[in-house]
């Protein structure tokens, strides 16, 4: 093994961890971690190389703080591609395809991004993509949706009216909004066959949650 390698995940979590020591729960470092537990689920899977994946899951967030403080104006992939090419080298890395290999996957694992050029080409680009993707659905996608709302001041809950006449960031941009235009799409989107398997039951879980919601949430004009 090169000697920039042994000790390299353990160099990224701690950077992962100072970059992310302030972000708010639904982009934190227990998201960090669990996308990284997924993407080395997938990896196996997959066949993708181990150790990209792993770098690439651990530190594909990092431009995100930014990206939050101006309320989306950042691209977090994009800056956070930037900050990897200069902070790998940081961390000992010596070999420049590896270090455009992270970048690569990193650069391309937003959901939103439509560019052509941006749409993850290599497996563990895909696998990585694939699986920050997992975690914002099913349970723990709900959940983060709910956190998102609440610290933004959006309304717990709201029609599809309401959640569809509204943009981001605004009283309506609830939960239910943020199924409604991004979440309840997000299966049709992996690009593995293990994340397509994961992601059935999460959605399977989604949609039968906001039916109940809905159903709970009916205001009489009577």
């Amino acid at each position: 093994m090169e000697g920039w390698k042994e000790h390299l995940v353990e160099r990224a979590e701690e950077a992962a961890k100072r970059y992310l020591a302030d972000s708010p729960a639904c982009h934190d470092w227990d998201h960090t971690l669990r996308v990284r537990d997924n993407a080395m689920r997938l990896a196996r899977a997959e066949g993708a190389d181990p150790l990209v994946v792993e770098v690439a899951a651990l530190l594909h967030d990092i431009g995100r703080p930014q990206e939050l403080a101006d309320q989306g104006k950042t691209d977090h992939a994009q800056l956070g591609a930037e900050m990897v090419l200069t902070l790998l080298p940081q961390l000992g890395v010596d070999d420049p395809r590896f270090i455009a290999h992270v970048a690569a996957c990193i650069r391309t694992h937003r959901y939103r991004t439509r560019q052509p050029e941006l749409i993850p080409q290599s497996i563990e680009a895909k696998v990585v993509f694939d699986a920050d993707k997992l975690d914002g659905i099913g349970a723990i996608g709900i959940a983060r949706s709910f956190h998102f709302a609440g610290r933004i001041g959006a309304r717990v809950h709201n029609t599809e009216a309401e959640a569809l006449s509204d943009s981001s960031y605004s009283r309506e941009d609830s939960a239910y909004r943020e199924y409604l235009v991004k979440l309840r799409y997000v299966k049709d989107k992996l690009l593995t066959e293990s994340g397509k398997q994961m992601a059935k039951q999460r959605h399977e879980f989604m949609v039968a949650f906001f039916n109940q919601l809905n159903e709970e949430t009916l205001v009489s004009d009577k």
